[in-house]
Parts: structure tokens; sequence; C-alpha cells
């Protein structure tokens, strides 16, 4: 049976313990991060040229029927990053709630779910394209005109609800740079250029929907920034150190920072707690 003076070694084992699995959570939350930054990139970016390549010909609407498997396969490409950028919420809630607050942590989860959800309707208006392609087919001639206008309509909402998406990303990755920062989650100067890369693609965003057009330059910054942290993060992961609970005494009883008296001096002498 345990005495009284071995207790705090064992509690202090067991906390041991538990950072040491704690850390090791942390490592591989931070590896499928990253590998979700990284095919999130690859899928969007693919799916991007993928799209353009076909509603950007001369005559979309004949070029869409003629590539409607292409243009599904895009547009299911799009929703495999809706998924991934709601796990980034998930995976990210419990660190960022730990290493600053909760309502960080609650803004960044609730910014990647409205990135997702318009992320989602950018898909829908992509995937409209195919029936109206295959009714612009059968049409006559001024059947056709209001076919070919209503895809046009369809192609600007289209990006209306990417850019409001890359929009609200940018608040995202402010929330989530600015703990990285704050952190030391990861070095500081990769820390800034995140900040720095998102703070335009928020900006160069609002001015798309304002009518301004970027050619999506704005996205250059922040887009490297990702495929960069993607790598760190299955490479290195989160800095360890970040984890690492304040220092204690060793006879703190638990309480970290507070030196506890012995069972010996509480009672006067050489006496031991039954």
């Amino acid at each position: 049976m345990l005495g009284w003076a071995s207790y705090p070694t064992t509690r202090r084992a067991r906390k041991g313990w538990s950072m040491t699995e704690k850390i090791n959570t942390y490592r591989t939350t931070a590896t499928v991060v990253g590998l979700v930054f990284v095919a999130g990139m690859v899928i969007g970016v693919g799916g991007n040229i993928l799209n353009l390549s076909i509603l950007g010909a001369p005559d979309p609407l004949s070029n869409v029927a003629a590539n409607s498997m292409l243009v599904a396969v895009a547009a299911f490409a799009w929703l495999l990053t809706v998924v991934g950028d709601a796990a980034h919420g998930v995976l990210m809630f419990p660190i960022l709630k730990q290493q600053h607050s909760e309502r960080i942590a609650i803004g960044y989860l609730a910014a990647r779910i409205v990135d997702a959800v318009f992320i989602a309707v950018m898909v829908l208006f992509i995937l409209l394209q195919i029936p109206l392609a295959s009714e612009y087919l059968k049409a006559g001639a001024s059947d056709a005109s209001f076919l070919q206008a209503l895809s046009t309509m369809f192609v600007q909402m289209n990006l209306y609800a990417y850019h409001i998406a890359m929009f609200t990303l940018g608040i995202a990755g402010l929330l989530l740079c600015y703990v990285f920062y704050k952190a030391k989650l990861v070095p500081r100067l990769v820390a800034v250029w995140g900040l720095i890369g998102y703070a335009i693609i928020f900006g160069g965003s609002a001015l798309e929907v304002l009518g301004f057009n970027l050619q999506t330059i704005h996205a250059i910054p922040g887009g490297l920034w990702e495929l960069f942290i993607g790598v760190w993060l299955i490479v290195k992961g989160f800095n360890p150190s970040a984890f690492a609970p304040e220092s204690a005494t060793p006879d703190d009883g638990g309480r970290t920072g507070v030196r506890q008296p012995t069972a010996a001096s509480q009672q006067g002498g050489g006496n031991s707690l039954r």
C-alpha cells in the first residue's frame, strides 16, 4: 500500500504521462491538419483550373454538355475541400481553446463552417450548368439565348460565392495565425507570413465582391503559406514547448508552482500521517 509520502510522486508521474499523451495527440492533429492543408490546395487549384477551362470557353454550355463528366468531377473535388474546411475548424478547436481562448476557438470554427457552406453553394452553381447545358442542346434559337444568359448568371453567382468564402477564410486565417504567433505553435516568422497572406486574401476578396477584378492574385501569398504550413506541420508538427505546463516544484502536491509543507513539518516532528 502506498504511503502518503509517495503520493505526490505517483501523481506527478500520472500527470507527466498525461502530458506525453496530449503532446502525442497534438502531433497527430498537426499531421492531419497539415495533410488537409496540402490536399485542399492541390484539389482546389486542380478543380479551379478544370472549371475555368470548361466554363471559360466561347460557348460554355456546349462545352459543358460535351464534358459533363469532367464538370461533375471538378465539382466533386471542390466538395472534398468543403469537408476539409469544416475539418480544420473541428481539429483546431481544442488547441486554440487551450492556447488562447474559447472565443477564438469558436470564432475560427464558425468562420471555417461559413467558408465551407459558401464553397458548397459555389459547387451547386457549377452542377446546375450540367442540366442547363442539356436543355441548351435541345432548345431553339430564342430559348438558347435565355439559357446562355442564365448560365452567365450562374457563373457570376459561382464567383460571388467563391469570393465570400475566401473573405471568410481570410477571417479564419487571421484568427489562426494570431494564435500561432501568440502561443508560438510555429515559428513567429511563419505566423507573420500567414497574417499578411490572410489579410491580403481578406481585403482582396472584399474588393472582388465590390466588382474589382484582381484575377485572384490576392490569393497567392496566403495560398503559398497554406502549402508551406501544411508541409511544416506534417514534418515538424506544432512546437512541443507550447504545450508544456508551468514549472512546478518537486513537492507541490499537485498544485502548480506552490510548495506544500511536508507531512513531518505538519506534525511538528517525525510522526507520519495515517
